[in-house]
C-alpha cells in the first residue's frame, strides 16, 4: 500500500512506525541477556545524537527558512524560531515536573508519585521523553513528505535501541518481563497521538509551521539535555554515550540528507 500523502494520515503512519518500533525493541529485550551498562549507555547516547541531528536539520534550520519564506527578514525568522523553541521546552519542563515519572538512575520526580505503582513511573518517564518526538514528527510532515519521512525515519531508528534498553533496564531492576516489555510498548503510544496533533495545528493554520517546528526542536532538545545525557553519563561510561551521540548525530544527518533529496 502507497504512503498517504495527506500530511495528517502520513502523520499517523510514520508516529505509528516510530512506536512500532520501539514496541521491537521492548520485544526484542526478552530475547537474550542484558546488555551491560557501557552497551546501554552508547545506545542512549546514540539515540540523543539522532534526535539532536533531528533538532538542527530537519525542525530548527526547515523552520528559520519557513519563516523567511512568510516574509520575516533574517533577525525575525531567527527570533520567531528561537521564541516557539522555547516554549516548546517551557512545556516539556513543566509536564516533567508536574507529571510524576521516574528514571532508570536518577529515580522518581513530580509529585506525589508513591501512588503509582513504579512500572507506569518508567513508563510516564518514556512517554514524556516521546511525546515530543511524536509532536516533531507530525510537524514534518505538515512541512513536506520528505522532511517527515526523514524524521519518523531517523525518530524509529534511535526507537529501537530505547526499546531494549526500557525492557533490559526494568528486568535489571527486578520486574517481570512480561511487565517490562508491555511498559515498553505503551510508551511508544504518544508519538502517532503527537504526530496527529502537531501535523492537524499547522495544516489547519499554516502560518505556524516555523512556530511549529521550533516548538518541536525545544521539546526534543530539553529531553535530550534533561533525560537522555544525564541518564546515559551517571554510569560512568561517559565517552561510550559520547561516541553513541556522534555516531547517532551523523546517522541522522545522512538520512535527512538522503530522505530530503
Amino acid at each position: 500500500m502507497p504512503f498517504p500523502h495527506d500530511p495528517i494520515a502520513a502523520a499517523f503512519v510514520g508516529g505509528s512506525l516510530a512506536a512500532a518500533a520501539t514496541a521491537v525493541g521492548a520485544i526484542a529485550g526478552t530475547a537474550g541477556r542484558d546488555l551491560g551498562a557501557r552497551t546501554k549507555d552508547a545506545l542512549l547516547g546514540f539515540g540523543g545524537g539522532v534526535m539532536l541531528a533531528a533538532c538542527a536539520f530537519s525542525l530548527v534550520l526547515p523552520g528559520i527558512a519557513a519563516a523567511r519564506d512568510a516574509g520575516l527578514g533574517a533577525w525575525g525568522a531567527g527570533l520567531a524560531v528561537g521564541a516557539s523553541l522555547m516554549a516548546g521546552a517551557a512545556l516539556i519542563m513543566l509536564l516533567n515536573a508536574f507529571v510524576p515519572h521516574e528514571h532508570f538512575i536518577k529515580g522518581v520526580e513530580g509529585p506525589s508519585p508513591e501512588r503509582l505503582k513504579r512500572t507506569w513511573l518508567f513508563v510516564f518517564a518514556i512517554c514524556l521523553h516521546n511525546l515530543p518526538e511524536g509532536f516533531a514528527i507530525g510537524v514534518g510532515y505538515a512541512e513536506s513528505l520528505s522532511s517527515g519521512h526523514a524524521l519518523a525515519t531517523g525518530i524509529g531508528v534511535q526507537d529501537l535501541p530505547e526499546g531494549l534498553v526500557v525492557t533490559l533496564s526494568l528486568v535489571a531492576a527486578g520486574y517481570r518481563r512480561r511487565h517490562a516489555v508491555l511498559a515498553g510498548v505503551l510508551s511508544g503510544v504518544p508519538e502517532p497521538v503527537g504526530a496527529l496533533i502537531g501535523a492537524g495545528l499547522v495544516t489547519t493554520l499554516p502560518f505556524l509551521l516555523p512556530l511549529g517546528l521550533g516548538f518541536a526542536a525545544g521539546a526534543m532538545l530539553f529531553v535530550i539535555s534533561h533525560e537522555i545525557i544525564p541518564e546515559s553519563h551517571r554510569s560512568g561510561h561517559e565517552q561510550f554515550a559520547t561516541m553513541g551521540l556522534v555516531v547517532g548525530f551523523v546517522v541522522m544527518m545522512l538520512l535527512d540528507t538522503a530522505l530530503a533529496a
